[in-house]
């Protein structure tokens, strides 16, 4: 199931985007602010997002540029061709303005999520962790572990290479499209939350330090 994320203040057209795509089987996820919908995706990634530009606290355009490698369709009143040719450039897949048919939003919806590339397998595993990187969940020996964007995205690259020495220009390379605020000064302390995450449920260190090298999972 494909999960959006409704960013929009109006309580009245967010319940009813909600209902319109719940009936087309998507999962909704919500925010109200631009503030709040950050919150939101430092842990959890959505399939797409639909923008208000008009929102209190951080404006949808001081957001759209901090979304990375998720599609976002604008839901604007700005009709003019310059507003329009200006989020597009500035990141945003496709742009609808209010008043907007709801048959209209949805076709534009199913073309966006209809020409996202594969990522192959949706879950991965190494022993006892459990990663379902469509969902970005993760699970330790059976225990939900909730991550913040950064460390799912250094969990995921560990376990798609496990046998692999990632050095920290490689993790910071690797990761920046999802983490942009992720520096190499920051990475070690990601790192070592993400241990200290691991460890609670499992017992276990499952990150280790190749001394002058970088990190990989322990055997």
């Amino acid at each position: 199931m494909k999960t959006i994320l409704i960013i929009d203040d109006d309580v009245y057209i967010g319940d009813m985007l909600s209902e319109a795509l719940g009936q087309e089987g998507y999962a909704v996820m919500r925010a109200y602010s631009g503030t709040e919908a950050l919150l939101i995706l430092e842990s959890k990634r959505p399939d797409l997002i639909l923008l208000d530009l008009m929102l209190p606290g951080l404006s949808g355009e001081e957001i759209l540029p901090k979304i990375k490698d998720i599609p976002v369709i604008v839901l604007s009143a700005k009709a003019d061709a310059e507003s329009k040719v200006n989020l597009l450039l500035g990141g945003a897949q496709d742009y609808v303005t209010k008043p907007f048919n709801l048959n209209e939003l949805a076709a534009r919806i199913a073309v966006r999520l209809r020409n996202l590339p594969d990522g192959g397998g949706k879950i991965l595993e190494y022993d006892g962790i459990v990663l379902n990187t469509e969902t970005h969940s993760a699970e330790v020996c059976g225990a939900a572990v909730k991550l913040t964007r950064t460390e799912y995205a250094i969990l995921k690259l560990l376990m798609q290479k496990p046998s692999s020495v990632f050095t920290k220009t490689q993790l910071l390379d690797k990761i920046s499209a999802d983490t942009p605020d992720c520096t190499d000064s920051s990475l070690k302390i990601h790192i070592s939350n993400l241990r200290r995450k691991l460890r609670e449920p499992s017992g276990k260190d499952y990150i280790e330090a190749v001394w002058g090298i970088g990190f990989k999972l322990k055997k």
